[in-house]
């Protein structure tokens, strides 16, 4: 009877890849349908005539739909888990792609909200069936979930420099196929979720391995928020309005801006994709230390880059930024274990709410003083990094 629960234990207890993979690849296709509407400004400002109030508030709105809901999905999931819910979040992102395909403002509006409730859906789920195929390495997990994302993110620019701006608006359709790659493939971890999850969950519900009083888990918790609205206040900056700077300040090419914002983009991805591991090595907090205030020196230098040297900074903050975001995840699914949900959803939301908001906010800035004026303000964002000093070190409390 032992070796047969030992048996048991270490089934439910090993990193099962295929899932893992598979998770990383639908947040790939899913960030990549979410990324054609940020990639797709320019064309849509021109098309129809908008300014950068109107374009923020396209943004804010997919980022607010997204950040609202993802908590009260993660809290109501923690509570009954709904293992074919990511199939039905692919669908919503699906019928987004669809009318974003045909849409004028302020229809556009719609479609950002059906693509960012999408997104609502997938991510506080995704990231618990990650935590719950991790075997443990819950770091690694959330990189290799993360990372298709980042991907995602990347690739959507490309292709929207590619097909979307030669075909038109209408080309967007094509991309549904990805949508219903996503369906099928979630159908099938959904499957894996319900016979599995029994199991797993036991471990992720697990009691905290720290001895921090609630009040610090409280302030950490606050801490790491902001934290997370300085990253994505600053990402936003880069993400959203990165090509108009480009073309506006140096004169070069849409196509040729959005190359530049690829290939920021794949930076991003590559920094999630270290910043997970290296968390489980030496612990989350001197990454989020190195993540968030590292960025400083290159954030201040960014405004007064030549294109050169601009291509070269954004590719390095991407870097060293986008490695925080696993850490920080994870950092509070230990603070408070059994919500794997709830965090999830929250720290997702609050970064794509943070994300829209700064959009909208430094839409409106630009409209008033210019982009150059924006990137300027921005580069002091990093600095709130110094806050980590409040992290309770609870990689240092979990070996003692």
């Amino acid at each position: 009877m032992n070796a047969t629960s030992a048996t048991i234990r270490n089934a439910a207890s090993a990193t099962v890849l295929p899932v893992l993979v598979a998770v990383s690849f639908c947040h790939f296709l899913n960030d990549l349908i979410q990324s054609l509407l940020s990639a797709i400004y320019p064309m849509l400002k021109a098309r129809y005539a908008l300014d950068y109030a109107e374009i923020g508030l396209i943004a804010l709105t997919f980022n607010l739909t997204a950040s609202l809901l993802q908590p009260v999905v993660g809290a109501v999931t923690d509570r009954r888990p709904m293992p074919y819910s990511l199939a039905l979040g692919m669908g919503f992102t699906l019928l987004g792609l669809l009318l974003l395909s045909r849409a004028a403002y302020p229809w556009l509006l719609l479609a950002a909200a059906l693509v960012g409730t999408g997104s609502s859906v997938f991510h506080p789920e995704s990231s618990r069936i990650a935590r719950l195929a991790s075997g443990g390495r819950h770091g690694f997990a959330q990189s290799v979930f993360q990372v298709g994302g980042n991907l995602g993110t990347a690739l959507g620019p490309l292709l929207a420099a590619f097909v979307v701006l030669p075909f038109g608006q209408e080309s967007i359709a094509w991309f549904s196929v990805a949508a219903l790659i996503g369906i099928a493939l979630l159908s099938r971890v959904g499957l894996w979720y319900r016979e599995h999850a029994p199991a797993r969950l036991k471990a992720a519900h697990a009691a905290p391995n720290h001895d921090v009083p609630r009040a610090k888990v409280v302030l950490a918790v606050g801490v790491l928020l902001m934290l997370i609205f300085s990253k994505y206040f600053y990402l936003s900056s880069l993400s959203t309005y990165l090509t108009f700077y480009l073309m506006e300040r140096f004169g070069i090419s849409a196509q040729n801006a959005q190359v530049h914002l690829f290939m920021f983009l794949g930076a991003v991805a590559l920094g999630t994709l270290v910043g997970g591991p290296v968390g489980d090595r030496i612990g989350r907090k001197y990454v989020i230390w190195v993540s968030i205030l590292g960025v400083l020196p290159f954030s201040l230098a960014l405004p007064h880059a030549d294109l050169f040297w601009t291509g070269v900074l954004t590719i390095v903050i991407g870097l060293i930024l986008s490695s925080a975001f696993s850490a920080i995840l994870v950092y509070a699914q230990e603070l408070l274990p059994g919500k794997v949900g709830t965090i999830a959803g929250l720290f997702f939301g609050f970064a794509f709410g943070m994300g829209g908001l700064g959009a909208a906010l430094l839409g409106r800035l630009a409209d008033a003083t210019s982009i150059e004026f924006v990137y300027a303000l921005c580069a002091y964002l990093p600095a709130l990094g110094l806050l980590t000093v409040f992290l309770p070190n609870l990689h240092r409390s979990a070996r003692a």
